[in-house]
């Protein structure tokens, strides 16, 4: 009995044994799959945290926020963006907004940890039947850590990511901020990014002011802005919006009656562009800006997402006055106008249509000025003691090549005449030819370059030859404007610029420009010559650019077969050249010269510039200069009498005649003894042609005054230009090389793929 009691004791105690080892055992597998579960899914986070942000970076990282560039009176121009987005605060969002919002996408948002897990389990589900990412299941903090920091790719991993994002942000920052942040992240559509950029893109109004009509719109566009937005499918757009507003309804957010008047409310629609290639009211100054100077030193990403305030020298009111003109053009062209007292740029119209070129006519064409050049010549002339009331001849002149095949260079006037004798301020006004090169073979071409070179001249393409006294260099309007600049501000030469001060998101400067002027020639000189070149205006070549009760003065220009059509001149406070001709270099058309082409549009901009700046209307001289405004006659260059054909001109104070013109009334026995009488200056082989050239007055000229200049001057010998000359046979700017580079920047900027 009692070993059979005690084996029966024996085998309870061995099955409760070996239940307890089955127990443990399960215990202890499930401890280890646990453990094991938990360390792979340690590994899994760490692994997939690896290239996460840190707590820090979260908390500094600030929303892409576009730049915006604004005109010297504080209009903006353009923005800058990959994302058009301005943040603004919570409370400066409708109520409104924020109910739809949260109604629409995340009606839990305040009570939840940043997820929902029955929404995960669900979305994970449906995921694992179809073997394919398919639901989102994303709250609110999961969609703005989406939005901040990964990309759309719709993978499991990226998921965990997510998820992982979202539990930080949480802990990170106040359901408000979360929020707020959410609403100036997301994208609803047509360029807008964020509540604000939003509210004014569909309804031309601040984010505060929307109402519950525009709010549950807004909202439903959220889940996906191209299906939904009224714009294109009103229906579709209609449809989210009732499904937003019953939402709110059965939140119990908003009444009956409220949600209602929501859905019967008529919404207008006031589409404000804002794409970066909409907004832009000056794209070849914009484009100039970016590619010279913003994104070489600042970066794509500090430019288009930082947020900056670029205040430049523009004016708006004088730049659509520019592309109005230029618009008129039957050939392409450029316009660009400068402050000649401080370099700063007004204007700039590089084309008719910039979508249609991006070619920078302005900054990038380099194109022969023709005799738009003169007056750097007469200005080292002048320098070099010749005077305008001097004589030289307009007669014919050539010059051999030496070589196996020699050649000979004749330079004639635009009328195919002569003219004979006459005075500098009539060559200069009419625009004689020969009367340049017989000038610049006086004073040597060294002079005439250097006078270029310090009054603004920077192009690497002038010649070091006679022909450049006819305008051969290929130079941009820009430089031509620095050169007249130095003509309108008493010999300054000023160097342009674009951009006043650049600002960050916080307002903190982070550069400015103030104006540089360094003296290029003497005031004296500026002032002589900027009274030829209104006599140019007032008689000559530029009479279509008159402008009652102003001072104008400005220059024509025209190149060979008519290719290229030039004014270049101001007025007190202002310059401005404008160019016109075909990007292949055809001819324009016939007699199509720079009076005729190029200065009607200059006339039609500046008559609406000066009414807009308010300029003054006579240019100041500065006693320093010691002129004196004379009437000369245009023909002898003495003091002119009543009957003289006369002009008014300043003349140096030591250089003025003491005599009246003997041809038309003076008296000759003065005029014979007078020490600053009018000279006639010849070069070595004019001596023959004087005598077949001479005009009649002057044999009762003083025959002492007579010069051959190698006596006044020790010129050289001159450089002869390179025969059978084709000026853009190598074009340094053509349209087809700039839309490349253009593109090509673009592209190593990041801007494209």
């Amino acid at each position: 009995m009692g070993k059979a009691k005690h084996n029966k004791k024996t085998g309870k105690a061995s099955h409760f044994s070996f239940l307890r080892f089955i127990v443990y055992s399960i215990i202890f597998i499930i401890l280890i799959s646990a453990a094991g579960g938990l360390i792979y899914m340690s590994l899994y986070i760490k692994n997939v945290s690896a290239d996460l942000p840190s707590d820090d970076e979260m908390l500094l990282h600030k929303a892409s926020r576009a730049s915006v560039i604004y005109d010297r009176n504080g209009e903006i121009i353009a923005k800058l963006f990959l994302e058009n987005r301005s943040p603004i605060l919570l409370q400066e969002i409708s109520p409104w907004m924020i109910k739809a919002t949260l109604a629409a996408e995340d009606s839990s948002f305040y009570k939840h940890p940043g997820m929902k897990i029955t929404a995960i389990l669900r979305a994970f589900w449906v995921d694992i039947m179809h073997q394919d990412v398919r639901q989102g299941g994303s709250t609110i903090t999961q969609q703005l850590a989406r939005n901040l920091f990964l990309t759309q790719e719709r993978t499991l991993e990226r998921k965990a990511k997510e998820l992982i994002l979202a539990i930080r942000l949480e802990g990170l920052f106040s359901k408000d901020r979360i929020l707020e942040m959410y609403l100036n992240t997301i994208y609803f559509g047509h360029g807008a990014w964020g509540i604000d950029t939003a509210s004014k893109t569909y309804f031309g109004k601040n984010a505060s002011d929307l109402t519950a009509a525009e709010a549950s719109m807004l909202a439903g566009l959220i889940a996906a802005p191209s299906r939904y937005t009224p714009l294109k499918s009103p229906e579709k757009a209609k449809q989210r919006q009732l499904y937003v507003v019953r939402r709110l309804t059965d939140l119990g957010w908003i009444s009956e009656d409220e949600a209602q008047n929501a859905i019967n409310e008529e919404i207008t629609y006031r589409h404000t562009p804002n794409k970066a290639e909409e907004y832009n009211k000056a794209p070849y100054f914009v484009s100039d800006l970016l590619f010279s100077s913003l994104l070489p030193t600042y970066g794509k990403d500090a430019v288009y997402k930082g947020g900056m305030g670029i205040h430049t020298t523009l004016d708006l009111r004088l730049q659509e006055a520019a592309d109005s003109a230029i618009s008129k053009m039957k050939t392409e062209g450029a316009i660009i106008a400068i402050d000649p007292d401080t370099g700063e740029i007004l204007a700039m119209s590089g084309g008719k249509d910039f979508n249609q070129s991006k070619f920078n006519r302005a900054v990038q064409a380099y194109r022969q000025p023709g005799s738009a050049f003169k007056p750097i010549v007469y200005a080292a002339a002048f320098e070099n003691g010749i005077m305008p009331i001097d004589h030289i001849l307009d007669a014919p002149i050539s010059f051999d090549h030496q070589g196996p095949d020699d050649e000979t260079w004749s330079p004639g006037n635009y009328s195919g005449n002569f003219h004979g004798e006459v005075t500098i301020i009539e060559a200069l006004t009419h625009s004689y030819n020969t009367v340049s090169v017989r000038t610049a073979e006086m004073i040597g071409i060294a002079p005439v370059l250097s006078m270029a070179r310090r009054t603004g001249i920077t192009s690497q393409y002038l010649p070091h030859d006679l022909s450049a006294s006819l305008g051969s260099a290929s130079i941009t309007p820009l430089e031509l404007a620095v050169v007249y600049s130095s003509f309108a501000n008493d010999g300054k030469r000023v160097h342009p610029f674009s951009i006043r001060h650049i600002e960050d998101r916080t307002g903190q400067v982070l550069e400015s420009h103030q104006p540089m002027l360094t003296q290029a020639i003497s005031a004296q000189t500026s002032v002589v010559m900027r009274s030829l070149l209104m006599d140019v205006v007032k008689a000559g070549t530029g009479q279509r650019c008159r402008i009652p009760e102003y001072d104008v003065f400005g220059k024509t220009g025209t190149t060979n077969e008519f290719m290229d059509a030039w004014f270049a001149g101001g007025v007190p406070g202002l310059v401005t050249v404008v160019y016109a001709g075909n990007d292949d270099h055809s001819t324009i058309g016939n007699k199509a010269t720079g009076g005729v082409i190029a200065g009607p549009v200059w006339k039609d901009f500046m008559a609406k510039a000066v009414v807009l700046l308010n300029l003054q209307k006579k240019f100041p001289v500065p006693p320093a200069s010691e002129v004196q405004l004379v009437r000369i006659c245009r023909d002898t260059g003495y003091l002119a009498t009543s009957t003289c054909p006369a002009t008014d001109i300043y003349l140096p104070l030591e250089n003025i005649p003491e005599s009246y013109c003997p041809t038309h009334g003076g008296d000759a026995y003065l005029a014979q003894d007078d020490p600053r009488a009018p000279r006639v200056l010849l070069l070595p082989d004019d001596s023959e042609l004087y005598g077949q050239y001479r005009k009649g007055y002057t044999g009762k000229m003083p025959m002492d005054r007579v010069v051959e200049t190698t006596v006044i001057k020790g010129n050289k010998a001159p450089k002869l230009p390179a025969k059978k000359t084709d000026p853009y046979k190598k074009d340094p700017s053509s349209p087809e090389e700039i839309e490349k580079k253009y593109q090509d920047l673009l592209k190593q900027y990041g801007i494209t793929d």
